[in-house]
């Protein structure tokens, strides 16, 4: 008998280590190498490893930073040159709200990808669907959304987010290609994980604050101060601000966003268009919880 000619699944390249945490790594060797050789030296070898960590503490609480490994900040460059933004929406989906924003973006013919908490999609499985029917997509934005998120270990890390992953693949019948971490806040441990599950960090370019600013105006200019090409922007329908009216705050941006954007002949597509024709996201190797 021939061999199958199908080609058999290509592993993805082994995850490389950001430079901030290989120099921490040495850091600690070397303080340790210090203290041993000369004792007296613990207090600046201590003051060294508190400072190395109050760094990477600060790096991840900066959601747009790249130090601790790969982070969509804007779009690929293909996607750049093609005129494209992203709208993101996240937190959903609302019952209240995210019928509307459906029902708004249809109207404008505009395309979003949602970051959907995971729980909140198995209470509202129907409404979850409609925003893939309706042409949007839906991605990763962790199983509790726990504010906790960024404190959490290795394991507990994976099983947050590859229980999002089985929870949103089976509503929508796709698995996501992208997460988002809760309130952008991560630690070292989530970028090898992202690795294995073949999922690609995303921040954004512009946010508008709009779970806690009420004026609508403010949001907008927040959003659209020197938008262009490869902008990721960043709104709610899960936990959105009201304005004075009781509408949400994105109900009223919207609109002026998305012709504010083809006015500047750009397009808003979802981030699986903008990767279409840019560099695949790496293929996942690991599709069970860890033990």
């Amino acid at each position: 008998m021939h061999a199958s000619s199908t080609p058999l699944p290509s592993a993805p390249a082994p995850w490389r280590t950001p430079v901030l945490l290989k120099a921490s790594v040495a850091l600690h060797l070397g303080a340790g190498a210090a203290v041993v050789a000369q004792p007296t030296l613990w207090p600046w070898a201590l003051g060294a490893v508190a400072l190395n960590h109050a760094v990477i503490t600060a790096t991840g609480l900066w959601p747009r930073s790249t130090w601790l490994g790969s982070n969509w900040r804007s779009l690929p460059a293909a996607a750049t040159a093609r005129a494209e933004v992203a709208i993101t929406i996240d937190d959903g989906p609302d019952p209240q709200v995210t019928p509307a924003v459906l029902d708004a973006l249809d109207a404008l013919g505009a395309r979003a990808t949602f970051f959907c908490i995971a729980q909140h999609a198995q209470a509202h499985p129907q409404l979850c669907r409609q925003i893939t029917a309706r042409g949007h997509s839906v991605q990763n934005h962790s199983l509790r959304h726990a504010h906790t998120f960024s404190l959490l270990g290795p394991r507990r890390i994976e099983l947050e987010v590859l229980q999002a992953q089985d929870v949103l693949a089976q509503i929508t019948g796709e698995r996501p290609r992208f997460f988002r971490a809760p309130a952008g806040l991560r630690n070292p441990f989530l970028a090898p994980v992202l690795h294995r599950l073949g999922l690609q960090l995303v921040s954004w370019t512009r946010r508008g604050f709009d779970t806690v600013r009420t004026d609508p105006a403010d949001v907008l200019a927040r959003l659209t101060n020197q938008l262009g090409a490869g902008d990721i922007v960043l709104l709610h329908d899960g936990h959105a601000a009201r304005t004075a009216s009781g509408h949400a705050v994105l109900l009223d941006v919207l609109p002026t966003l998305v012709r504010r954007i083809e006015a500047l002949g750009l397009r808003s597509v979802t981030l699986p268009e903008a990767l279409s024709r840019s560099a695949p996201v790496p293929r996942a190797v690991c599709a069970a919880a860890p033990a």
